[in-house]
């Protein structure tokens, strides 16, 4: 069994790391870092028009990658901050719209072998315009797709931001499954 002999914090901000000093079962001492994280929200926010169900999507500058990505609105939440607080923040900050509804589509590690982070996701129904100021840091642009294709591109790999692809396919099931919505 691993044995944690030492655990260290050598950042702390919003997240915070650690590196931890670990006794291996085969007498091996190694040394890994872990990344202690609030939680996140991630968002579907869903507009039903005469075409269907389309959801408002995000291509955003991601620094770890050096290139914009295809995502939904997520976010990371303030250390006790309710988890639908956070969804409506975060919803209104990046795409400038509020919920009426907001429906828990469940829970996911996005990265346990890094991360303890766990992300809240869900469906973003009656829509209405209520922006929030964007964080400075974040470059975004605002798009209308439908969940269709959306599902899709989940599917043959052109969506391929992680949280987004499990967001779309719980929503697009759980809308299936509710058409009264």
């Amino acid at each position: 069994m691993i044995e944690r002999r030492e655990s260290r914090l050598i950042w702390d901000d919003k997240w915070r790391v650690r590196v931890h000093t670990l006794a291996l079962p085969n007498g091996r001492i190694v040394e890994r870092a872990t990344i202690e994280h609030p939680g996140a929200v991630v968002l579907i926010p869903v507009q039903v028009t005469d075409n269907g169900a389309e959801v408002l999507i995000l291509r955003q500058y991601r620094l770890a990658l050096d290139e914009e990505l295809l995502e939904l609105p997520a976010g990371t939440r303030e250390p006790g901050e309710p988890w639908e607080q956070c969804a409506q923040r975060e919803l209104r900050e990046e795409t400038g719209y509020a919920a009426s509804q907001l429906i828990p589509l469940g829970e996911v590690w996005p990265a346990p072998g890094l991360s303890n982070e766990r992300m809240a996701l869900f469906l973003a129904l009656g829509l209405t315009p209520d922006p929030l100021p964007a964080d400075e840091d974040e470059e975004i642009r605002v798009e209308t797709m439908p969940l269709a294709e959306l599902v899709d591109m989940a599917l043959d790999g052109r969506l391929d931001d992680a949280k987004s692809i499990i967001a779309v396919l719980r929503a697009a099931r759980y809308l299936e499954s509710n058409p009264q919505i």
